[in-house]
């Protein structure tokens, strides 16, 4: 009897400490670091290319390449750009992160998982034109329903945003003018050191969709043309397929 009723203290105590929230890291992280990327010969290119139009074009058939959950909720990505956010939260520990284009809210909730692992007040800012009921629901994820050009909404994301650690991440309308519109407003809130992901940088023959038209790939191209502050990280597509080719942009000043 005395050992069930310190069994169910500990259990009481245990729920308690979650309801709280974390008070520090659930996990210790560990040193190690990414490493590698790199140049592909011409030859190797060829070969991730036919791959990648093989995943992309696969995504609603018997595949479903693209059909990647996070705990039961989708977020239509590619595993290894899942990992990838994973190693750039570890490393870079953004107070903030500012999702524009929540869709299904996979995404929302893994980047919420990741704050639970690491501990802390991290939190999530995602941002679309719709509201799903059947988003999931989690302390550390505020949703702003509206346009992510909005005044009112790029005012509330500025105000979340000031003084904190800040990463953005842009996957909401994929058109050049919407993402160049977006990289204006808020390319300024990512503190230094952190990240401004540019999403679905694969379209408009990137090697997906040749027919579709200017998109988030020539948007970016003209956005570090005209500002020096960001630089394109090739070292974050070291898994050789990503849907964001060139859209890792790393601040550096």
């Amino acid at each position: 009897m005395a050992v069930a009723r310190r069994l169910s203290r500990l259990a009481r105590s245990s729920v308690r400490r979650l309801r709280a929230g974390p008070s520090g890291p659930a996990v210790r992280v560990g040193p190690a670091r990414p490493v590698g990327g790199g140049a592909l010969t011409t030859e190797e290119q060829a070969v991730v290319d036919a791959f990648h139009r093989l995943y992309f074009e696969s995504r609603d058939g018997v595949q479903r390449t693209l059909n990647v959950n996070w705990l039961g909720y989708r977020a239509t990505k590619c595993p290894f750009d899942m990992w990838t956010y994973q190693e750039i939260v570890v490393e870079t520990r953004p107070e903030l992160v500012v999702e524009a284009g929540t869709r299904l809210g996979g995404t929302s909730v893994f980047l919420a998982s990741m704050f639970d692992l690491l501990g802390g007040d991290g939190r999530v800012l995602t941002i679309d034109v719709t509201a799903d009921p059947r988003l999931p629901k989690h302390p550390r994820i505020e949703y702003l329903m509206g346009s992510s050009l909005d005044d009112v909404i790029v005012a509330r994301v500025r105000a979340a945003a000031a003084g904190k650690r800040t990463m953005v991440i842009l996957d909401s309308l994929h058109t050049a003018e919407h993402v160049g519109a977006e990289l204006a407003r808020y390319a300024d809130l990512v503190t230094v050191g952190c990240y401004l992901v540019v999403e679905d940088t694969n379209v408009n023959g990137h090697p997906v969709l040749p027919d579709y038209g200017p998109g988030p790939t020539e948007a970016v191209e003209a956005f570090l043309a005209a500002d020096e502050r960001f630089l394109a990280d090739r070292n974050r597509e070291r898994f050789l397929m990503t849907l964001n080719p060139g859209g890792y942009l790393r601040r550096v000043r």
